[in-house]
C-alpha cells in the first residue's frame, strides 16, 4: 500500500512524495522546494526521480543535503542527461573537510539516464563526497528500478532539453483481512511486513510465518503459522496500483505516444498543467501543456484520477479555471472515446 501527494500547492514547485507504507520507506519525484516536508518525512527517501535539472525541479537538493547529513542514509537518485555534473556541482559547492568524525556515513547513488545507457556513481559523505564507483550500463527497455514489489518507468520527454516522466506501479497488491486475523485470535503488528514478504518472494506453503504482538499487560505472544493457511485465509491478492508523474514537456505527437505508453491505466495521474488553452501559443514557445491537454491525455490514458500542478503564477486567484478547462477536456474526450 502506499499514499502519494503533492509537496507544494500547485502553483509552487513540482514535487510528489510517495510513501509505502508498511515498509515506512518513501519515493520523491523531483527535488523542488522541499520546506513543506518534515525532516522524519524526507528521512524516509530512500528514491529521487528528477525531471530535469531546471532550478524549480532541483533547488531542493540542498535541503535535503543538510537534513540527511550525519544520517546513516542512502539514497538514490535518477536524472537526465548532465545529472551527474549537476549532482557534482551542488556537492563541490561545500567544503567537507570535517565529515570524516561523522559515525554515519551518508551516501548517494546517483544515475545519469539516457535512452541507451545509464551511468551511476556513489558519493559518500565520509569521503567528502569524492565521485566514486563508476558503472555504465546498456538498457533496452524503460525499466529503471525493478524492485521485488514495484517497478519504476521513465519515458524521455522533450521540453527543449530532454525532460523525464515517471510510472511507479505495484506488481501485486496484498491485503491482509484484519478480521481474519481476529478471528484466529492473532494481532497485526510488524511481523505483517515480513509476511508479506515471503508471498512476494514465492516462499514454500509449508513455511512457517513468525507471528508477534504484545497483550494488554505488555507481554510479547508469539506463534508460527504455515504460509499458505495463512495466506489463503487472511489474504487478497489483487492487481497492483500504479501512479504516473509528467511535467514539462510540450504537446506533440511523440511526446503525446510516450506519455500515453507511460500512464495508461494508472490508478493516479499527477501531470503538469500550467497554462490555459487560450494561452497555448505561450505554452507552445514555453514547452509546456495547457489544462486542457493534460485533461484530454488523462481520458486518453484510461486513468482514474488525475491531479493538477506547476500552474503559472499568471493565475494565481483564479487557479480554479485551469482545474475546470482540464476536467471539460477530460469528460469530453471520454465521451469522444
Amino acid at each position: 500500500m502506499f499514499s502519494a501527494y503533492l509537496i507544494n500547492p500547485p502553483t509552487g514547485d513540482p514535487g510528489v512524495y510517495l510513501e509505502i507504507l508498511y515498509r515506512k520507506e518513501a519515493i520523491l519525484f523531483d527535488l523542488g522546494d522541499l520546506h513543506a516536508l518534515p525532516p522524519r518525512q524526507i528521512r524516509k527517501i530512500r528514491h529521487i526521480f528528477v525531471s530535469h535539472t531546471h532550478m524549480d525541479h532541483f533547488i531542493g537538493f540542498d535541503h535535503l543535503l543538510r537534513i540527511c547529513l550525519g544520517r546513516n542514509q542512502h539514497i538514490a537518485l535518477f536524472g537526465p542527461s548532465g545529472f551527474l555534473k549537476n549532482v557534482e556541482s551542488k556537492l563541490g559547492a561545500y567544503t567537507w573537510n570535517l565529515v570524516k568524525n561523522y559515525t554515519n556515513d551518508f551516501e548517494l547513488a546517483v544515475t545519469e539516464l539516457s535512452e541507451s545507457f545509464r551511468t551511476t556513481r556513489k558519493y559518500r559523505c565520509q569521503n567528502g563526497f569524492v565521485a566514486e564507483d563508476e558503472t555504465i550500463m546498456t538498457v533496452s527497455n524503460s525499466e529503471i528500478i525493478d524492485h521485488p514489489t514495484y517497478v519504476v518507468r521513465a519515458a524521455f520527454l522533450d521540453h527543449k532539453i530532454p525532460s523525464l516522466a515517471f510510472s511507479f506501479e505495484e506488481k501485486t497488491r496484498l491485503n491482509v483481512k484484519k478480521n481474519v486475523l481476529q478471528a484466529m485470535g492473532l494481532r497485526p503488528g510488524p511481523w505483517i511486513t515480513g509476511f508479506k514478504d515471503q508471498i512476494i518472494r514465492h516462499e514454500p506453503d509449508w513455511t512457517p510465518v513468525p507471528i508477534w504482538w504484545k497483550n494488554a499487560d505488555g507481554m510479547r505472544q508469539e506463534t508460527k503459522l504455515p504460509l499458505g493457511l495463512l495466506s489463503e485465509k487472511a489474504v487478497k491478492i489483487s492487481t497492483g496500483r500504479k501512479v504516473c508523474y509528467i511535467t514539462d514537456a510540450i504537446w506533440n505527437r511523440q511526446n503525446i505516444d510516450k506519455m500515453l505508453r507511460l500512464a495508461h491505466g494508472s490508478e493516479l495521474l499527477f501531470i503538469e498543467a500550467p497554462f490555459l488553452d487560450k494561452d497555448v501559443k505561450t505554452a507552445e514557445d514555453k514547452y509546456h501543456l495547457t489544462a486542457r491537454q493534460a485533461g484530454t491525455l488523462a481520458s486518453m490514458a484510461e486513468v482514474k484520477r488525475f491531479i493538477l500542478f506547476h500552474y503559472s503564477p499568471k493565475y494565481r486567484g483564479v487557479e480554479a479555471l485551469l482545474n475546470e478547462e482540464a476536467f471539460a477536456a477530460f469528460q469530453q474526450a471520454k465521451t469522444a472515446l
